[in-house]
């Protein structure tokens, strides 16, 4: 039994300087796509702030990062994984951002109760929509990823808002 990896050389990952080329062409493309002039626009840095949202607040979950390696760790790992996926979300990002600025005035607790509310409908989807046919079997399933994923959206969303709001 024989499997072939496929070898990555060091001039196929950096350019002639040094840069690495995933992360050079992402931000080029958001350099391109004027993600920073429509952030600012949107009012997403403004509302922030004047929810309590600030870069000294972000300090200590910066150095808690820093002090559990096993994160770095893990990011460091999942890199190769993630970077494909960046230019995607540079692409919805846009979009998104009048949503942000939105979110970011909402209390934590508000977050929490949400997700937990999001999650008792994806088991009530389980519950009263019938599993006879197939197509309501998809239904099941498509209403338990979305409302599991906004569930799960909501209370980390509530977790590190509470953590930079200290509440």
């Amino acid at each position: 039994m024989s499997t072939s990896l496929r070898s990555s050389t060091l001039a196929d990952e950096v350019d002639s300087i040094g840069n690495n080329i995933a992360i050079k062409n992402l931000l080029t493309e958001v350099e391109s796509s004027r993600l920073l002039t429509k952030v600012a626009q949107s009012g997403l840095l403004s509302k922030a702030q004047a929810a309590g949202l600030s870069l000294s607040k972000l300090e200590p979950l910066i150095a808690l990062a820093a002090q559990n390696k096993e994160v770095l760790i893990l990011v460091e790992a999942a890199t190769p994984e993630v970077l494909p996926i960046l230019p995607k979300l540079i692409q919805l990002a846009p979009p998104a951002l009048p949503l942000l600025a939105s979110a970011v005035s909402i209390p934590p607790s508000t977050l929490q109760a949400l997700g937990l509310a999001s999650f008792a409908a994806a088991a009530g989807a389980v519950i009263a929509i019938p599993d006879d046919t197939i197509l309501e079997v998809a239904g099941q399933t498509l209403a338990v990823g979305a409302l599991g994923a906004a569930g799960a959206a909501s209370i980390v969303g509530s977790v590190i808002l509470g953590k930079i709001f200290g509440k």
